[in-house]
């Protein structure tokens, strides 16, 4: 969860890729996706993995803080992953944690922009004992006021523990620099101001939890040593009578961006840093842009690329260098960001990436760097499906994108269709000054970099 800056700019690489629908093409996924879908909206999704005696159960909530729409009322969200474990009648907090054991499974949770996911791995053979507390909390959630303040301040000191890093100030920065309208202007963690009244919102958390934890905002995920009839038999009984809502949040539309805007946290004694923020695609599994540009970002920034060689290992101005698109609901930022080793170079540095991206516009890249480039994605995508926790991971992820599991496979096969011209033409559509973003680490109290 909370993740730091520069610790997002990870997932937004090469392995943070996202995923797409229905190809003749042999599915990056090498399992069947079995899905069914219960009366009351919820989806139930099996993947019998060869685990003996391991199944995980995911389970995906289509809120997260893009749905904070209301003025003065995000981190709610976030909130929730904590307040989860509050307990119910039925299992107080103490007693939810001796079941886990009792099973031997273990329980967590996180939240993003997009979503809250809730995940559990453990014994396989009792899998119906994490249906039944899962489905318990999930529909008897209690905790009173008082409680509700104690993981209100708890989310605070979590906020404020966050913010004593560089890079996390520079990223909220960077959102609520870079968006206007959209809630992508503020980071998961929320507004500090709205973190800092959190406590005196008790009543508006119940209404937050009656709104989305509703079962048509979740899909339950299970992938493992299971059967779908035992699988689909316990969501019924455990889910079944789980009574859906009418809710659904107006997200305000971004407006175009009109010319290069800037971010900038002054901090002479900390290691200078400069991002590129180009506003991007929201994910699709039908357009070939996402996957074209996360070809481009991967070749054009690796160890071996030409600029990579330039500025890190000859120059050796930039201590790492790295970025690309993230895979979003809507449309997010393209990260490009390096860690400089002297503040004066900055400037040196951003030119640099710039003139590499303006290059890409009108330079093919030749036809064995792109297979090679497919491959290495695809290969290292592939290569992380080895255990229950990473399928079930990766299906939330296409589930939270689209609410459709086959969206994984959809979206690789369309790697296979990205073509030189397809990467040129993602560099023009989308490299452009004015859907630019400059954020930048280093001594003064307004950036150096124009």
């Amino acid at each position: 969860m909370k993740k730091q800056f520069f610790g997002l700019l990870l997932l937004l690489s090469v392995g943070g890729a996202a995923f797409s629908q229905g190809s003749a093409a042999k599915k990056i996924l090498p399992f069947p996706i079995q899905q069914k879908k219960l009366a009351n909206g919820l989806n139930v999704v099996t993947v019998p993995f060869n685990s003996p005696g391991l199944a995980s159960l995911y389970i995906v909530v289509r809120a997260g803080a893009r749905e904070e729409v209301e003025a003065g009322k995000t981190g709610f969200a976030h909130f929730f992953e904590h307040v989860m474990f509050r307990g119910t009648e039925k299992y107080s907090k103490e007693a939810y944690d001796v079941a886990l054991k009792s099973i031997g499974a273990s329980a967590n949770a996180n939240t993003t922009q997009d979503r809250t996911l809730y995940h559990m791995t453990g014994n396989a053979g009792k899998l119906e004992k994490m249906f039944e507390l899962e489905g318990d909390r999930f529909q008897n959630l209690k905790y009173s006021e008082h409680d509700f303040k104690t993981e209100a301040g708890a989310v605070k000191g979590e906020y404020t523990k966050n913010s004593a890093s560089p890079y996390q100030q520079l990223y909220e920065k960077t959102l609520n620099t870079a968006f206007d309208k959209h809630t992508y202007k503020h980071t998961t963690m929320g507004f500090f101001a709205d973190v800092v009244d959190m406590p005196n919102q008790y009543n508006y958390s119940l209404t937050f939890f009656d709104r989305f934890y509703r079962p048509e905002y979740t899909t339950i995920v299970v992938v493992g040593d299971v059967k779908q009839q035992d699988v689909n038999r316990y969501a019924e009984k455990y889910f079944g009578n789980w009574k859906p809502g009418n809710y659904k949040p107006v997200i305000e539309a971004e407006p175009p961006q009109t010319g290069t805007r800037y971010a900038h946290v002054n901090n002479p004694s900390f290691p200078p840093y400069l991002s590129l923020n180009y506003k991007g695609p929201a994910f699709s599994d039908r357009s070939v842009d996402l996957a074209a540009l996360n070809i481009l970002s991967t070749y054009l920034f690796a160890e071996s690329s030409d600029l990579y060689q330039q500025l890190v290992v000859k120059e050796q101005k930039v201590r790492s260098l790295g970025g690309g698109a993230g895979s979003t609901r809507d449309a997010q930022l393209i990260t490009i960001a390096a860690s400089v080793v002297n503040a004066a170079d900055l400037q040196y540095v951003k030119d640099a990436l710039v003139k590499a991206l303006e290059e890409a516009k009108s330079k093919t890249v030749n036809a064995k760097l792109l297979a090679d480039t497919k491959s290495l994605i695809k290969y290292s995508f592939a290569m992380r499906l080895d255990s229950p926790d990473q399928i079930a991971n990766t299906l939330a992820q296409a589930i939270w994108l689209t609410g459709n599991p086959e969206a994984i496979n959809n979206f690789y096969a369309l790697f296979d269709k990205v073509t030189a011209a397809d990467i040129m033409n993602v560099a023009k559509k989308y490299f452009t000054p004015d859907a630019l973003t400059i954020a930048t680490i280093g001594p003064g109290e307004q950036g150096s970099v124009k």
